[in-house]
């Protein structure tokens, strides 16, 4: 995970680095579903995909891109982690283009699904509208991937960013 995590905030690139660490380490040992995916490719880990209830995320809560889908994202939301946000992936340089990505997004909704979401939600970059947009720029996926795996879009009111969802259950 990056050290500064836009979907987490500010307070966590503000918190020491051997905190930051235990914060993670109780994330994955904490009895609870794991925070995201991890894609492999001959033993080595080459990619990961955050996936969590959307309230795990105040920043999103707060962006503009989530705060223009006004009523689109808030239907189906009844219960309480019933909807996942897809947040963002990393993928090892040498691997990006290669098929890491779509794996990654379809083992993350089959996690979040087998760990109760109905929804799974992503707020993508549409390169298309954003044509300078670099790797750094791609953290929350792209449009075409998550259309490509069957999300649909509820929201494009922020130019080169759209909030998709996919029901699961």
């Amino acid at each position: 995970m990056p050290l500064l995590c836009p979907a987490r905030g500010r307070g966590f690139a503000a918190t020491p680095p051997t905190d930051r660490k235990a914060q993670l380490k109780d994330k994955f040992d904490g009895g609870g579903p794991a925070p995201g995916v991890l894609a492999y490719r001959s033993g080595s880990a080459v990619g990961w995909c955050a996936v969590e209830p959307r309230g795990c995320y105040p920043r999103i809560l707060r962006s503009q891109v989530f705060k223009a889908a006004g009523a689109a994202v808030t239907e189906d939301d009844s219960g309480a982690g019933s909807v996942w946000s897809v947040s963002c992936f990393v993928v090892a340089p040498g691997h990006r283009r290669s098929g890491v990505a779509a794996a990654l997004l379809a083992a993350a909704v089959d996690h979040a699904h087998a760990n109760g979401a109905a929804v799974v939600e992503g707020y993508p970059v549409d390169p298309a509208q954003r044509p300078k947009a670099g790797p750094a720029d791609l953290y929350p996926g792209t449009l075409g991937l998550f259309l490509a795996a069957g999300f649909d879009v509820v929201s494009d009111a922020v130019p080169g960013r759209a909030v998709v969802r996919l029901q699961v259950g």
